[in-house]
């Protein structure tokens, strides 16, 4: 028989606020700090809000203008490579403790750890092994963290999001019985890991509101309502997760894709978002060709600025989801784009940009304003396998390649923006300030 085996899964609390918290010297859990950039508008987004500014009804992923008047906090601009390099520190901690094996991180700020082996090692239980984990990374670099603590990954993670919360030590912990107790009953249901908002309304139609309610449905109508992914809703109302760390690290997928996408930093026009498309199609031609990959998938996806007018409806409420904000109906917003699959095998600039132009010519309105773009190709494989037809010019074929390792021999020495097109000296290019960020921020 297969021993028990428990899992722990640690965030580390509201982490980009407490690094900078932290950097000057205060206590995360007192200090009442935003992570924003004040210098795009008041519209722009808390990416972090520190604990204390929690405490105090600030929301998190929440806007600068949406901060109570009079309110005095101290606000710190985006360090993106600060935070990975905190990230990276405090995962050393952890390798201190535990085989890289044990580890999966989930994100920047959390982890799931197989603590099964490890209880024996350190004689200790469960919320004492957790503990170590913690007083050590706040004992070395100041970040406090939270855990939870169940015998799968679901029931780990579901413990850390609901169940800590009104823990007073910061742990909580869930096995098949307290899950039940504390988690069937919990509303909203959207508050679950892996259930959203737009799986909370189509759940409702069936007047169900929790994981009791799920229980409850004839499995045929969860099948009916959500296909295949029934079984996870079904395997998680239960309390059951069967993948394990091991084989999450086992796993290799059958197909790989390359995404690049950004948020615009205003409402851009139809020829200013080509723009854009123009130069995230280069950047990630390069990746492909720096891999030595090509495609025959292209996806486009282009979001446009709400119009309540124009869409028949308010923007309506927003949810926290724990990664950050969406709307509660579950819709995600007036969009256009698509996926097409392309007649041949490359990784050409000319060939893929003229198939990208394409697809954002029919499939994306020119009347709106865009807020969001986001490019990818898909079905990759080793550029062995290009596709060469009598129509192929080989030499301008060959003049391209050549042209595109020098410019990534360039950019590999002496940084993206020491060779840029022409394209990213326009008035809206964002190539340039892009090369210069890290996820998104400036550094």
């Amino acid at each position: 028989m297969e021993q028990e085996r428990t899992y722990v899964c640690i965030d580390l609390k509201s982490f980009y606020a407490s690094v900078e918290c932290v950097a000057r010297g205060l206590d995360p859990m007192t200090t009442k700090l935003v992570v924003a950039d004040p210098t795009r508008s008041e519209m722009t987004i808390c990416l972090a809000v520190s604990p204390a500014m929690k405490a105090a009804g600030v929301r998190n992923r929440c806007r600068l203008h949406e901060i109570p008047k009079g309110m005095e906090f101290i606000t710190a601009r985006p360090r993106m490579r600060a935070y990975m390099a905190a990230s990276a520190d405090i995962y050393g901690v952890y390798l201190r403790y535990v085989s890289p094996d044990d580890i999966h991180p989930y994100s920047i700020d959390e982890c799931f750890i197989d603590a099964t082996p490890y209880l024996e090692l350190y004689a200790v239980d469960a919320r004492g092994f957790a503990n170590t984990l913690r007083d050590a990374v706040r004992a070395e670099t100041g970040i406090p963290a939270t855990v939870g603590i169940g015998p799968n990954l679901f029931l780990a993670k579901v413990a850390l999001d609901i169940a800590a919360k009104h823990a007073p030590d910061g742990i909580g912990e869930l096995d098949a019985r307290s899950f039940r107790e504390q988690i069937w009953p919990h509303r909203p249901i959207a508050d679950i890991w892996n259930i959203g908002p737009g799986i909370a309304r189509r759940l409702a139609k069936y007047r169900v509101f929790d994981l009791r309610g799920v229980t409850e449905v004839d499995p045929d109508v969860l099948y009916g309502e959500f296909g295949v992914n029934a079984e996870y809703l079904i395997d998680h109302a239960w309390g059951l997760e069967p993948c394990t760390i091991a084989e999450i690290k086992a796993y290799e997928p059958e197909t790989s894709s390359l995404m690049n996408g950004q948020i615009l930093p205003c409402g851009y026009s139809f020829d200013d978002t080509l723009v854009v498309l123009r130069e995230m199609v280069d950047d990630t031609v390069l990746d492909l060709v720096d891999k030595h990959l090509v495609t025959d998938h292209i996806s486009l996806h282009v979001s446009y600025k709400r119009d309540a007018q124009r869409d028949g409806e308010a923007a309506g409420e927003l949810f926290e989801g724990g990664h950050g904000l969406r709307r509660a109906d579950g819709r995600s917003g007036p969009h256009g784009g698509g996926s097409r699959k392309i007649p041949e095998r490359t990784n050409s600039f000319a060939k893929l940009f003229g198939y990208a132009e394409a697809l954002f010519r029919e499939t994306v309105d020119p009347a709106r304003t865009m807020r969001k773009i986001s490019v990818g190709f898909g079905n990759l494989v080793d550029e062995d396998l290009a596709t060469v037809d009598l129509f192929t010019d080989v030499e301008a074929a060959a003049r391209e390649r050549r042209r595109q390792e020098a410019v990534l021999a360039v950019k590999g020495k002496f940084g993206k923006n020491a060779l840029i097109k022409g394209t990213s000296l326009r008035e809206h290019a964002l190539g340039r300030e892009r090369n210069e960020m890290v996820g998104g921020h400036h550094g």
